[in-house]
């Protein structure tokens, strides 16, 4: 029994004492109190600024925060002037006055192409700036109280989410809806070069003779067009594109195949890593025929009967097949790409590789190029 009742007192003493701890904490926070942040020359509301500042605080759980209703109540109760008090000594007279041991203020100016935020945290007893912390952001409107906790944290040695942190720094972070917040979708054109290779029937053809239903040449040729993207932005990690390239190939080789390709795909808006696919389709000759046993691709018939009935009477079938003698017709097939865009500036540069897979023989190639931005706004829509 008296076990029992020593535990249960145990027990209430530790209950107490944490509470009287805690409270013990509370109150040997410091005060603060924010008055005005300065947001002259610059669109934000003052208020709404103010507000997010002490909200903020409160969050840290530093301080013991003053709410905005008591200074305002303060502020008509002793005639005090709490807008436009920035210096040191208009700060500390206020914070006197107000009986707080912190005065918090801070600054949003646009300096150049960069948007300037400045925080300062002053010491009423001593009139000293403790903590300054000011930091240069992109101008990006809409952004700025995602800026000001950014700058808290960075006061206050927080986390911070550092790839939120290069989309507003940084110039050569890719395009999303944080640094283009108005924008849904971007225009990216540019220039597209590289080379393709092929394999199977289709690189025999490439270097077979002229009269043979050849192009006598390599089976690799370059590659020259134009490409026009349009970019789908979101506030994840990935942001969907539409590709429409026009492409001429083999004017090396004394050939002109052009091509169109219309792609769909993800890239990734972090570190510009891509993959697409969609159709793609090209003029090019094809002839009926079959092939003999010596692998040469026959369109006439040598005897009196049919192309059909000779073939017949190899064991053959007739089929369609890439050949220079025949007629151009619009061919088809399925790529497949991947790469990456490196940016540079506002310049981007891509480089991919892709595939194409057929009955004749699969085609490869890299391609690469350069493009810069066209913003859509959302209004034009």
């Amino acid at each position: 029994m008296k076990i029992t009742q020593l535990i249960k007192s145990s027990i209430a003493l530790l209950l107490f004492w944490g509470s009287f701890s805690n409270l013990k904490s509370q109150e040997s926070k410091p005060t603060i109190a924010v008055t005005d942040i300065d947001v002259r020359g610059h669109k934000m509301n003052g208020a709404q600024a103010i507000q997010f500042a002490i909200n903020e605080l409160m969050r840290i759980d530093r301080y013991e925060v003053m709410d905005r209703y008591d200074l305002e109540y303060l502020s008509r109760r002793d005639s005090l002037s709490l807008s436009g008090c920035f210096s040191k000594i208009c700060l500390k007279e206020i914070g006197a006055k107000l009986k707080v041991d912190k005065m918090f203020t801070g600054s949003i100016s646009q300096l150049g192409d960069n948007l300037n935020i400045t925080l300062r945290i002053l010491d009423v007893k001593t009139g000293v700036f403790e903590l300054v912390k000011i930091k240069e952001f992109l101008i990006i409107p809409g952004s700025e109280l995602q800026m000001m906790r950014i700058c808290l944290n960075e006061l206050f040695n927080l986390p911070n989410d550092q790839d939120m942190v290069n989309k507003l720094t940084q110039r050569t972070e890719f395009d999303n809806t944080v640094n283009n917040p108005y924008t849904l979708r971007l225009r990216s054109d540019g220039p597209r070069m590289g080379a393709t290779f092929a394999t199977g029937y289709l690189a025999n053809v490439l270097t077979r003779p002229e009269a043979e239903g050849g192009y006598g040449g390599n089976p690799y040729m370059f590659q020259f067009g134009y490409q026009f993207e349009k970019q789908y932005l979101n506030e994840g990690n990935f942001q969907a594109l539409f590709e429409f390239i026009p492409m001429i190939t083999g004017l090396d080789q004394g050939q002109f195949i052009p091509s169109v390709t219309l792609l769909n795909g993800l890239r990734n808006n972090t570190n510009g890593w891509e993959f697409a696919f969609g159709p793609t389709f090209s003029l090019s000759k094809y002839s009926d025929g079959y092939l003999n046993d010596q692998n040469q691709f026959i369109i006439y018939a040598t005897g009196p009967g049919s192309l059909a009935e000779e073939a017949a009477s190899f064991g053959k079938s007739v089929e369609s097949r890439p050949d220079s003698r025949g007629i151009t017709q619009i061919t088809y097939g399925f790529l497949f790409a991947a790469g990456k865009t490196i940016k540079s500036g506002k310049l981007n540069l891509p480089v991919n590789l892709f595939v194409v897979p057929g009955n004749n023989g699969l085609r490869f190639g890299i391609s690469m190029g350069w493009n810069g931005k066209e913003r859509y706004q959302a209004n034009t829509f």
